[in-house]
């Protein structure tokens, strides 16, 4: 990618003149809240919400409907304001910012929406016009760019083609190349994928993995989904009521998720006990049965090893279901097992560390 845009005289805009701040923090978040008053009574969106975003990194924002994503994710280029606290991006409070300066600003962030937000009545290089052209860019700068970002996205030769005639996904990538027209430093997505099916959300997420990689830009992503978190977000927040219930590494919430809404939200993702086995399984041992046991990994060391299981046990052990994730390098997952081990190694065997994160007798079969 290498047009440069040259900015016309009359089109500059003043720095936004960075405070000192950590070379790796992109934006920070403090004490930040929002409420809603138009209503017959105020609403509080976000409540004490304190975080901070590296440069570079995919950070996902994650809760169930009406957790406060949205609103959080507006505060960032100030389509919201906020009603207490800070939103600092390199080091700048952007609620001081005004005229001029609040312009810059939100030239540097790029956004991605759920619906596209194309106009159905102008082509895809008319759309991807737009930026440069309210930024005061001259026609033949305007479409190399849009011509080199169609390229990175995989639409070239869609230029004069209308919205109507693409696919969601072909949509979704003219509004990823719209929102790097002006060469963001930061890219907002807001729920960018639920609008797609399955296959082509991973064309997206893979599409915005590899923006990241070749541009460094930061990409914020909020998200209803945890199968969007584990494929694509460095580190996640979780939401609920407007307040953050949890937030580290990716691996971590999904090997040992501490809030009941981040389990919630785990939960569709999580193996369930197949109802061949469950009718077959049962709670008291016959003489000749097996037991069952569920072994979870957490990805803090432990991975799955059957022969040193098997040796633990003093017996065979059978894989009946399950699987292993691999997140950031790290195992996190859940196996059931089957082993004639007797009950006076079984007990021995649920207190053994560094095999498994735990472990527990399901029954018997």
């Amino acid at each position: 990618m290498n047009t440069a845009l040259r900015k016309p005289a009359a089109a500059a805009q003043p720095p936004l003149e960075p405070q000192a701040a950590s070379a790796r923090e992109h934006l920070r978040l403090s004490g930040v809240q929002k409420v809603y008053t138009g209503g017959a009574l105020p609403v509080t969106a976000l409540a004490d919400i304190d975080l901070s975003i590296a440069r570079g990194e995919i950070f996902g924002i994650i809760g169930r409907s009406g957790a406060g994503k949205s609103s959080l994710i507006r505060t960032l280029n100030r389509l919201e304001d906020v009603s207490a606290g800070q939103v600092l991006v390199d080091g700048v409070d952007i609620g001081t910012l005004k005229g001029d300066r609040l312009v810059a600003l939100r030239r540097r962030i790029g956004m991605i929406f759920q619906h596209f937000n194309l106009l159905a009545s102008q082509t895809v290089l008319e759309n991807l016009a737009l930026p440069l052209k309210a930024a005061g860019f001259r026609r033949d700068e305007i479409e190399a760019r849009a011509r080199e970002l169609l390229e990175l996205v995989g639409l070239q030769g869609k230029e004069q083609v209308y919205p109507s005639r693409l696919s969601g996904g072909q949509k979704q990538r003219v509004g990823i190349a719209r929102a790097l027209m002006l060469k963001p430093e930061l890219l907002l997505c807001d729920e960018a994928t639920s609008a797609l099916d399955p296959e082509t959300t991973q064309s997206i997420l893979a599409l915005l993995q590899d923006i990241n990689r070749r541009l460094g830009l930061t990409i914020v992503l909020i998200t209803h989904e945890m199968a969007v978190i584990r494929q694509i977000c460095d580190r996640v927040v979780v939401l609920e009521h407007g307040r953050i219930v949890e937030q580290g590494p990716v691996w971590q919430l999904f090997g040992a998720p501490q809030a009941e809404a981040t389990r919630a939200l785990l939960a569709p993702l999580a193996a369930q006990l197949p109802a061949d086995l469950a009718r077959r399984l049962a709670a008291t041992r016959q003489s000749g049965a097996r037991a069952v046991l569920e072994l979870h990994y957490d990805g803090q060391g432990a991975e799955p090893d059957f022969q040193a299981l098997g040796q633990a046990l003093g017996a065979p052990v059978e894989l009946l279901h399950g699987g292993i994730d691999r997140i950031q390098g790290h195992a996190l997952g859940r196996l059931l097992v089957a082993t004639a081990a007797p009950e006076r190694r079984l007990a021995s065997f649920l207190t053994q560390t560094g095999l498994f994160a735990r472990a527990e007798v399901l029954g018997y079969v």
